[in-house]
């Protein structure tokens, strides 16, 4: 969960993901990225002859959940037509990922990958920004992007139980991505 905001709309909606995914068998872990103490990469580029980051913090953990995932499901808010800051130090790090597999190192491909996002206005390409960076993201972990929700016009905390179709949505979506 990529939010600042724990209890907002961004976690509302991975709720009823996560819940539809558990109905359809799925074991899953929410991780709240705000929760962590992530730095952001420094770029010293360590992690390309290794597949390691020198940075010891919470991201340590993020590594080995990430290799351990069958599915990654990335639930977030749209500041500024992209990720939340905390979100993105987070996808930043995964360039020790990315190196590791050109060392031939890590999981596979074959794991599927889901994006929730909110935004706040209307704006045409809302989305594009963040959507490119998920794809990209998930091929450095690596994962595909299976597919993707996006609602607009949800800004107040807790104004997505105002739209119980995108609630509904989501959950369905949960169920179809846990087969």
């Amino acid at each position: 969960m990529g939010s600042p905001r724990k209890g907002g709309n961004s976690d509302l909606l991975l709720d009823a993901f996560l819940a539809g995914a558990g109905e359809g068998g799925a074991v899953g872990e929410k991780i709240a990225v705000c929760d962590l103490q992530i730095s952001p990469c420094t770029e010293c580029l360590a992690c390309e002859t290794s597949g390691e980051c020198v940075i010891a913090d919470d991201m340590v953990e993020i590594y080995r959940k990430l290799a351990e995932a069958d599915r990654i499901v990335i639930a977030a808010p749209i500041f500024f037509y992209g990720l939340p800051a905390q979100l993105k130090a987070l996808i930043d790090r995964c360039q020790a990922l990315w190196y590791r597999q050109r060392l031939g190192e890590g999981p596979g491909p074959d794991r599927g990958g889901f994006a929730l996002l909110l935004g706040a206005t209307r704006g045409k390409k809302l989305f594009d920004g963040a959507l490119l960076t998920i794809r990209y993201f998930f091929q450095a972990i690596p994962a595909r992007l299976d597919g993707h929700l996006a609602f607009r016009e949800i800004e107040e905390k807790g104004a997505i139980l105002s739209h119980p179709e995108a609630l509904r949505e989501a959950h369905q979506a949960g169920r179809a991505f846990a087969n």
